[in-house]
């Protein structure tokens, strides 16, 4: 269970704060929901409190799992990926949805070099930008870094 204030990583959104634990009735059943506000925008989102597990809410990374991290994105080592674009593109969503840090980790490296070497279809490039702020959302996170910081270092 979270607690007010604490920062935890909602999958395709990124780091958002534990605004307030609030109750409401829905559909006639009343339960409890965290309140996020993203770091990222202005969004807020209500996760109940009951499935946050189910929908991927989690802590944010460590300090270990941060340095673990970088080394992965910066060598040169790429996981296999689907020469079809559409199936490529439905792998690239559920590492997104599935809400491991590393995946994600997985999908901004992978398209990156793709946009490098090939470019990217407009799909493509919504699920790079979208991958890229979480990504960097929860890296800003640990390190207490700026987003441009991550944007340079990573060169994405």
């Amino acid at each position: 269970m979270f607690a007010v204030g604490d920062k935890v990583v909602y999958p395709m959104h990124g780091v958002g704060i534990i605004e307030k634990i609030e109750s409401h009735i829905v559909l006639g059943e009343c339960n409890r929901y965290y309140i996020l506000k993203f770091i990222n925008g202005k969004m807020l989102a209500m996760v109940p409190v009951s499935s946050c597990k189910e929908v991927g809410l989690r802590s944010i990374i460590s300090k270990q799992e941060y340095d673990k991290a970088l080394e992965y994105f910066n060598n040169d080592e790429y996981a296999d990926e689907n020469p079809n674009w559409n199936q490529r593109y439905r792998d690239n969503i559920e590492k997104l949805k599935s809400g491991d840090f590393l995946a994600v980790v997985e999908v901004v490296k992978s398209l990156k070099k793709r946009n490098e070497d090939k470019g990217l279809s407009s799909g493509e490039r919504k699920i790079f930008l979208t991958a890229k702020q979480v990504l960097i959302s929860e890296l800003m996170c640990v390190s207490g870094n700026s987003f441009e910081h991550y944007e340079k270092l990573l060169g994405i």
